[in-house]
């Protein structure tokens, strides 16, 4: 049994009872990993009033080895993402980003990386005129830090250079990149501007002001992947997008 201390985002939430709460919480050096906050939303409680998905604090846990709830004895509220309360789009993008994070990782593995990655791009809501291109770079640098970094130079398939004279290329998922465009049916069509904003975002060298539209659809692109990757489209995913690729 240790106690520790990290900087952990909200993922989920629920109400374990009346003053009690059990929560889904993002470590930065813990990783994933539940809690139960026993008197948690009582007034003069040590959890700043409680919990609230899409919040980052630092938190104290007790974690026993083989239990499934640490038992966490305080929480320092430290940031709330107003952006993803406020704005529905916002909103919508926000929760699909957290419900990556708990499908891409199992518990108590943690990424560093992968924890300020989430941060930033939470934080980049509350100033980003468009979220679209805040959530490309959030999509493309979580598979580099899940070890699912796409192909997007050469063909995924053949390991040959892609034909840049060509105005149409296709993704494929079970090869793990773009591959070339022809009609077998486990690829997917896709523009040569698509390719190329989601080769600039890989190098996290995206525009200052990228073409929405095409970051519409290469965000659509990549989640169709993660689609792909997890064996199921998740409800974030239908609110999000609801036109996905098939």
């Amino acid at each position: 049994m240790s106690t520790t201390s990290d900087n952990a985002i909200c993922i989920r939430r629920w109400d374990f009872s009346e003053t009690s709460q059990t929560v889904l919480l993002f470590g930065r050096e813990i990783g994933l990993f539940r809690g139960l906050a026993k008197g948690a939303k009582r007034p003069k409680s040590r959890f700043s009033g409680g919990f609230d998905v899409l919040t980052r604090g630092q938190v104290v846990a007790i974690i026993k080895p083989g239990k499934d709830l640490a038992t966490l004895t305080e929480w320092h509220l430290e940031q709330v993402y107003r952006a993803g309360r406020t704005d529905l789009n916002i909103n919508r993008i926000a929760l699909y980003m957290i419900d990556l994070v708990q499908h891409m990782f199992t518990d108590h593995d943690p990424h560093p990386a992968a924890f300020d990655l989430l941060s930033s791009s939470l934080d980049a809501f509350e100033s980003a005129q468009q979220p679209q291109p805040v959530l490309l770079r959030f999509q493309i640098a979580l598979l580099d830090e899940c070890g699912y970094r796409p192909e997007l130079v050469h063909d995924a398939q053949t390991g040959r250079i892609i034909d840049d004279t060509s105005t149409t290329l296709a993704f494929s998922s079970r090869h793990g990149g773009v591959v070339a465009d022809t009609v077998e049916p486990d690829r997917w069509r896709v523009r040569r501007a698509t390719v190329e904003l989601l080769r600039a975002a890989q190098r996290d060298a995206l525009p200052a002001e990228p073409n929405i539209a095409t970051a519409l659809r290469a965000n659509r692109l990549l989640a169709a992947h993660y689609r792909e990757l997890l064996g199921k489209q998740t409800a974030t995913m239908t609110a999000l997008f609801s036109d996905l690729r098939v």
